[in-house]
């Protein structure tokens, strides 16, 4: 080989080995670190925050390791007691409400717990001093813009409202009403008469409960009519109709049917009686005003005839 080859060899040989330094060295920083964090990722922490690019001002008025605000800030222990009362009713009530969603039966068995809950959100809404002279309303309601209380307590009175439980209930959550107590009796009778004959006659069934259940009928009715109800009579009421109409195919007698048969034929009937009024009024108005006419010309053709002769 001649020397000038020689020579040019080895001068590719020093180039490529350069260019392999810098690049072997990154890729043994790289495998350190990487080796760094996964022997200790705390001792890796460690590194990043005493590295240079990331570094914590030495002056900072709140430092890394923060685990309070200022005591002005921070909410009293009493309005924290009754964060946590709250946190614990409110699970209760929708451990009940939960449970409680078929059949419904929301009003009447959660209504306890949802006064509990609502005589602990009472407290922290309250404008009254608790201990300390300390009112917890405004640092658990109104000091975020979220205001996360105030928003799961609305949405349990959301569902209360609709659900009419406070038709249901008395004041003071107390019990049920009266008027509830006697339905769900009633309701329960029926049932029992469904109970006694639904493995047997189906006809025997319709026959032998048709006056209790003809009574409960009458009885939701009036509710009704009174706005006496919550969600739980409406669901045991529609409960209770479908297993006497689709489960066990029963309806009222022809004969129990006559009136409204007879009230809607006359409703059709109606408008046909209503035409026929009117034509013969308009034509005995008709006949009212030609009689006058003829008769005028009548007279003025006799005053003629007398007149000539």
């Amino acid at each position: 080989m001649s020397p000038y080859k020689i020579s040019s060899f080895l001068v590719l040989l020093l180039f490529y080995i350069n260019t392999l330094v810098p690049s072997e060295g990154v890729n043994l920083a790289a495998s350190d670190l990487a080796d760094k964090l996964k022997l200790s990722p705390s001792a890796a922490a460690g590194d990043v925050v005493n590295s240079p690019v990331f570094k914590p001002a030495v002056n900072s008025l709140f430092s890394l390791n923060l685990l309070s605000f200022p005591e002005d800030l921070e909410i009293s222990n009493y309005c924290i007691e009754l964060l946590k009362i709250f946190g614990q009713r409110y699970v209760t009530y929708v451990d009940c409400l939960v449970l409680a969603a078929r059949p419904v039966k929301v009003c009447q068995n959660c209504f306890s717990s949802y006064g509990s809950l609502t005589e602990i959100y009472q407290n922290i809404s309250s404008d009254q001093m608790g201990p300390g002279n300390v009112s917890c309303r405004d640092s658990l309601l109104r000091s975020d813009r979220l205001m996360l209380v105030y928003l799961l307590n609305a949405n349990l009175d959301d569902i209360w409202e609709k659900s009419n439980c406070h038709n249901c209930i008395t004041e003071g959550f107390q019990s049920l009403t009266n008027d509830t107590l006697y339905f769900m009796s009633t309701v329960n009778q029926t049932l029992s008469c469904f109970e006694k004959y639904q493995h047997g006659n189906k006809t025997e069934l319709c026959t032998d409960c048709k006056s209790t259940y003809r009574g409960l009928n009458e009885l939701y009715g009036r509710m009704e009519q009174n706005q006496t109800m919550c969600i739980d009579i409406e669901d045991s009421m529609n409960m209770t109709r479908r297993l006497w109409s689709k489960n066990f195919n029963c309806s009222f007698p022809r004969e129990e049917t006559v009136p409204v048969i007879a009230v809607s034929s006359f409703m059709l009937f109606l408008p046909i009686i209503f035409y026929l009024s009117s034509f013969l009024h308009s034509e005995q108005k008709k006949r009212k005003l030609i009689h006058p006419k003829r008769a005028k010309s009548y007279a003025s053709l006799m005053n003629i005839q007398d007149k000539l002769s």
